[in-house]
């Protein structure tokens, strides 16, 4: 498995959310579109030669954003992270991607015993 953190302005947010799970991010047992959201301050400057969606080239700018992570096979990557960049508003979206250990240790039975 692996996880998607991608920052979106926040009124985007549920745009993007719908376009990975859709793409299959967010799978847990019989649930499908779950996800983590956390909202902040995005903040940027456009360089000359950019094509801001927010903002002008030489302003420094800060956005409301939404933080949002998601876990997906590691076979849909390229879908997942397509889906989200597809959604995005923003010229370059700020995102990364990583492995993670999904699965529940087996010897955890009784450990708060």
């Amino acid at each position: 498995m692996d996880c998607l953190v991608i920052y979106v302005p926040t009124e985007a947010a549920p745009a993007v959310r719908r376009a990975i799970g859709d793409a299959g991010a967010g799978r847990l047992g019989n649930y499908s579109h779950c996800s983590f959201s956390l909202e902040g301050t995005g903040r940027f400057t456009p360089l000359p030669g950019a094509n801001p969606a927010i903002g002008t080239v030489n302003s420094a700018e800060e956005v409301p954003e939404t933080r949002i992570e998601a876990i997906y096979p590691r076979s849909r990557r390229d879908a997942v992270v397509g889906a989200a960049l597809s959604a995005h508003p923003y010229e370059t979206p700020a995102f990364m991607t990583f492995p993670i250990d999904a699965g529940v240790p087996s010897d955890t039975a009784g450990a708060a015993d």
